[in-house]
C-alpha cells in the first residue's frame, strides 16, 4: 500500500474546523483507493493559539523541522502533502511534495507578508478552486496545479435534509472569533434585527472564552465544536446561510450550505465566485444586512438549485474521483 504523509500543524488536528475535517475525507479516501495517509505534526514550541512573539505561524514551523522529518522517515513516506507554507522547505528533502493550503498570501489575512516567502518556494500544488489556481499563476508563477474541493459528506446531507424543520427567521453564521472571519457583523445584525434568529457556530472550545468580550443579544445563540450531524442538522433548520468572511480559499460551510438548500448571502470577493447558482446573493458591509432580510422575507423556503449544484460540484463524490485522478498521475 502506497503511503502519503499529511503534514499540518497540531492544532489543526485538534479542532473540527476545515483543516481537521479534510485530513479525515482524505484519509477515508485514501483507504477506498488502497493508499494510506498518515497524519504529521510537530509538537509546536508555542502556544496553542500558534501566535507567540519569535513564532507566528510560518516562522513557528520552521523550528519543527527535525521533528517532522524524523516522523516522515520513521513512517518510511516518500510522498507528502502539507497544508501550510511553512513546511514548503520539505521540497528540499522529497522530490514528490505537494502544498494543499488552507490559508493564502491574501492581504485581508493576517500574517500575509510572512507567508510570501515561503510560497516563492511552491512548485506544485492542489487547489480548492479555480480562483486560487489563477491566483498561483499569476502571483506566484505556479502552473502545476489540480483543483479539487473539499467534499461534503453526501449521506449526512441527505440523511439531515428536511423542510418542514426549517425555521423562517434563522439565520446560521459559521467560523472563528478573528478579524478576518469579522463575527462582529452577525452580533450587529441581531442586535438592529430582533425579529431574527441568529446562531454562530464555532469549531473550537477556545471561543468560548474569546467570544466573552462580546455583547451578544438575546437572538443570538453560540454554538462550539459541534459533530458533523450536529452541524448539518442546526443547518438544515436555518433558511439563510450568512458568510461575512473577507476571504477565503474554499469555504467549507458555504458548500455544505448549497448542499442543505439554505438561501446563500455570501461576500461579493471573486475568491467566492464557485459559490454560484440561483439562489446565493453576494454583497458586502454595506447590503448583508438588507439582503439577509430579503433572503428571510423569501417566499423561498429552500432551493432546490442550490442543493443540486452542491452536489455536482462539491460533493465527496467530487473529491474521490479528483483525489483518484490525482494520486494515479503523482504516485
Amino acid at each position: 500500500m502506497n503511503r502519503v504523509g499529511l503534514v499540518m500543524r497540531k492544532i489543526q488536528f485538534a479542532e473540527a474546523q476545515g483543516p481537521r475535517i479534510y485530513a479525515e475525507r482524505l484519509q477515508a479516501i485514501g483507504r477506498e483507493l488502497g493508499i494510506d495517509i498518515v497524519f504529521i505534526s510537530p509538537e509546536r514550541h508555542v502556544s496553542e493559539y500558534d501566535q507567540a512573539p519569535g513564532y507566528e505561524y510560518e516562522k513557528g514551523d520552521i523550528v519543527n523541522y527535525d521533528i517532522v522529518l524524523d516522523k516522515l522517515e520513521k513512517a518510511g513516506i516518500k510522498h507528502v502533502i502539507y497544508t501550510v507554507s511553512g513546511f514548503s522547505f520539505l521540497r528540499m528533502f522529497f522530490d514528490k511534495c505537494v502544498l494543499f493550503p488552507h490559508s493564502y498570501p491574501n492581504p485581508y489575512l493576517t500574517g500575509h507578508e510572512m507567508m510570501k516567502p515561503f510560497y516563492d518556494i511552491v512548485d506544485k500544488a492542489i487547489v480548492h478552486t479555480e480562483y486560487l489556481k489563477k491566483s498561483f499563476r499569476e502571483d506566484y508563477g505556479v502552473t502545476d496545479v489540480d483543483v479539487i474541493p473539499i467534499g461534503f459528506e453526501e449521506e449526512i446531507a441527505k440523511r439531515s435534509f428536511d423542510p418542514t424543520a426549517i425555521v423562517e427567521n434563522r439565520v446560521l453564521w459559521v467560523g472563528r472569533d478573528e478579524p478576518n472571519r469579522r463575527p462582529e457583523m452577525p452580533i450587529e445584525y441581531a442586535r438592529n434585527n430582533p425579529h431574527a434568529e441568529v446562531h454562530m457556530v464555532f469549531g473550537g472550545l477556545r471561543y468560548k472564552e474569546s467570544m466573552k468580550k462580546y455583547n451578544l443579544p438575546g437572538n443570538v445563540k453560540l454554538h462550539f465544536a459541534l459533530s458533523r450531524p450536529q452541524i448539518f442538522e442546526l443547518m438544515n433548520s436555518a433558511k439563510v446561510y450568512w458568510s461575512s468572511s473577507v476571504f477565503d480559499t474554499f469555504a467549507m460551510p458555504l458548500s455544505e450550505a448549497m448542499a442543505m438548500g439554505k438561501i446563500i448571502i455570501r461576500p461579493d470577493h471573486p475568491c467566492y465566485s464557485h459559490i454560484s447558482s440561483r439562489h446565493t446573493f453576494a454583497g458586502n458591509e454595506d447590503n448583508w444586512f438588507e439582503l439577509v432580510n430579503m433572503a428571510l422575507a423569501a417566499p423561498t423556503r429552500y432551493s432546490n438549485e442550490n442543493k443540486e449544484y452542491a452536489f455536482q460540484h462539491f460533493s465527496s463524490r467530487v473529491m474521490k474521483e479528483g483525489y483518484r485522478a490525482f494520486f494515479d498521475k503523482w504516485l
